[in-house]
């Protein structure tokens, strides 16, 4: 597996300009069919993890294709609400559907999500007392037999939530009426309604419309089993037991304690027309855990015009790169120091979920990657940063107080050179000869070598960037610790682990997370489980090579896509029926590959991966969402696309 760019001997694509999207890609809207299209999910304008980059970034291409008849349906919250949310008057048959439930006593909020395509979106004021939960809780056991744990807020609002999409539904379907807009449906019949519903949180209504026989279409997506999520992370051979049909999933699920979501998955996987999920090897998942294999592959895709930025791509690389530079520079310098334009910034980040993001084979492929550079003698350091989210006491003093001398020495540098400039520049101006020790006062000198020698501590640079107070049974730490990563001056890899998002506020940073991957030169994310994956994906949005694994669901694309023929600056390890060691040394040598380039080589591998980041834009990865949607037509209405 070679991580090098492919280079004619002309070596195009140095200074070449970056990519343009291909024209292809409108390919992937066919004419819009009949009837209302609405999405619902838990995430709607209601920010909790990955889903809501997936209903955000493609909401314009469904928007494209079905225009007004477009909805999106999501759990009301005042505070993501007032930020994303603009509400406006329903009419039509939406409006009287919404007129319906509130005299009911239900209130939906009509408006536009404000984001690109602003598309038509009702949030849900869903809670409706302890009294009318427990009634849908009875009929969801009388119907279905789903028990439900009492004083699980998650499930209780996913239950709630859940009868007020099918009270929704239920209105929608009395008062649809078709008109102009509904092309290829004669006047006055009920054009077909098809509902998109994503995870267990979104779906649960798909067996409660389906029991009362509502006229509806429904797609249901599972974006990851959460028992499957729950075996992977303690179980080495998992896909292998899946594949051989070993697993007794109502024991599994009783083990871990989520019987009650593991029935709302399996019961909205059978009830649905449609069954979907995000990959091949998730679809392994559903077949195993879920009893039904997906009828559609949907693959994650992005918005990737909103990461082109044209002829500014490498600079805006070096930019983000000065930045990563100053953090460097107070975490490491002050302990020692090393040359910045030698050094390779390599990145992992995701949830922290160690084994299943594959945060123990990074450190495991690290070590062995600081052993092949030492014995190498390339004059390269690595800096690998371990990007997460974990509860912590507080950022590292030490780490806080060497970024703030370090910020200090800058603001005496600075002025330092503004009052020698202008004074050299009015010098000069007359012609006379300047000697610059002149130019320095005596107070700038002494305050420099008071703030230079306060820099200088005795000690190693830390491993982390906060206190944590169960770092004894932290499973990155631990791993850390047993591989002697200690951030040696003679080590040429050097580690820093964050478990904190990467944002402006953050005073060791001062930048956006997409700043970060912008200058980094590579994304690992050997994930043991992972069902699509969006940070690799994001990294080559932004022209940073990644490497995924056969176990990530990008990863099994991006192998199924180049059929054996690796492309440049998109690597995929193999994980699956290997040992750990054989894919930490397969890593290993992919990074060690990647360290050999000089920067002429980083550069046109840079703009390699940013050409190829295309092939994932909703406008080729969409297709997949039509197909979906024209087959859910087809087998509930009979309706050929």
């Amino acid at each position: 597996m070679n991580l090098a760019p492919h280079l004619s001997p002309a070596h195009p694509g140095v200074h070449g300009g970056p990519h343009t999207a291909p024209s292809a890609g409108t390919s992937a809207i066919s004419q819009p069919p009949p009837g209302l299209m609405v999405e619902v999910a838990w995430e709607t304008c209601n920010q909790v993890g990955g889903i809501y980059q997936v209903l955000k970034s493609k909401a314009p291409l469904m928007v494209q294709r079905w225009g007004e008849r477009y909805c999106m349906i999501g759990p009301y919250n005042a505070q993501s609400a007032a930020l994303e949310f603009e509400e406006t008057t329903p009419t039509g048959w939406i409006g009287r559907a919404v007129q319906a439930l509130k005299a009911e006593g239900l209130s939906v909020r009509h408006g536009r999500w404000m984001i690109s395509g602003k598309p038509r979106t009702l949030l849900i004021e869903h809670w409706q007392g302890s009294d009318s939960l427990s009634q849908t809780k009875f009929r969801l056991w009388n119907d279905h037999k789903i028990s439900f744990p009492s004083g699980d807020g998650l499930i209780d609002g996913v239950v709630s939530f859940s009868d007020a999409v099918r009270r929704v539904f239920e209105k929608l379907v009395e008062h649809a009426t078709s008109g102009p807009t509904h092309a290829g449906v004669p006047a006055g019949q009920r054009p077909p309604i098809l509902g998109h519903f994503h995870e267990w949180m979104g779906g649960l209504a798909i067996p409660m419309i389906r029991h009362q026989q509502l006229p509806v279409g429904m797609i249901f997506q599972t974006h990851a089993t959460l028992l499957g999520r729950y075996m992977a992370s303690g179980d080495e051979w998992f896909y292998d037991r899946l594949a051989w049909g070993t697993i007794d999933q109502e024991a599994e699920a009783k083990h871990f304690n989520i019987e009650c979501q593991h029935k709302i998955e399996r019961a909205c996987t059978h009830a649905a027309h449609v069954m979907t999920t995000v990959s091949s090897i998730t679809g392994e998942e559903c077949f195993g855990l879920l009893g039904r294999a997906p009828d559609v592959v949907l693959p994650n895709g992005l918005d990737i015009q909103r990461y082109n930025v044209g002829h500014e791509f490498q600079t805006l690389h070096a930019q983000c790169k000065e930045k990563i530079h100053r953090f460097t520079m107070g975490h490491f310098f002050p302990s020692y120091s090393f040359d910045l334009n030698k050094t390779i910034y390599i990145f992992t980040s995701g949830r922290y979920e160690p084994r299943n993001k594959g945060f123990d084979l990074c450190l495991e492929s690290m070590a062995r990657l600081n052993a092949e550079l030492k014995a190498s003698n390339l004059g390269i350091t690595v800096v690998f940063f371990i990007i997460t989210k974990r509860q912590t006491r507080s950022l590292n003093p030490a780490a806080l107080q060497t970024r703030g001398v370090v910020n200090e020495f800058r603001r005496v540098t600075d002025e330092i050179m503004s009052s020698v400039g202008e004074k050299l520049f009015k010098l000069g101006a007359t012609g006379a000869r300047v000697n610059l020790d002149d130019l320095v006062e005596e107070h700038q000198i002494l305050r420099y070598r008071r703030v230079q020698q306060a820099i200088k501590v005795d000690r190693m640079p830390p491993v982390t960037t906060h206190m944590i107070d169960d770092d004894g049974d932290d499973p990155v730490l631990r791993s850390i610790r047993d591989l002697w990563m200690f951030n040696r001056q003679d080590d040429p890899v050097k580690v820093v682990y964050h478990p904190d998002f990467i944002n402006p506020t953050n005073p060791l940073w001062g930048m956006e997370y997409d700043e970060f991957v912008r200058g980094c030169h590579m994304g690992i994310f050997p994930s043991a489980y992972e069902p699509w994956g969006y940070t690799p994906l994001e990294s080559i949005a932004m022209g940073v090579p990644a490497i995924s694994s056969d176990l990530a669901g990008f990863g099994s694309y991006v192998a199924d896509m180049n059929r054996g023929n690796d492309r440049p600056g998109m690597a995929v390890i193999r994980r699956r029926g290997k040992p750990f060691h054989e894919s930490a040394a397969e890593l290993t040598r992919v990074m060690m590959d990647f360290c050999r380039l000089d920067r002429r080589g980083r550069i046109a591998l840079r703009n390699q991966v940013e050409a190829q980041s295309w092939n994932f834009d909703w406008s080729v990865l969409g297709t997949e969402y039509v197909k979906a949607q024209d087959l859910c037509l087809q087998r509930a209405f009979g309706i050929s696309v």
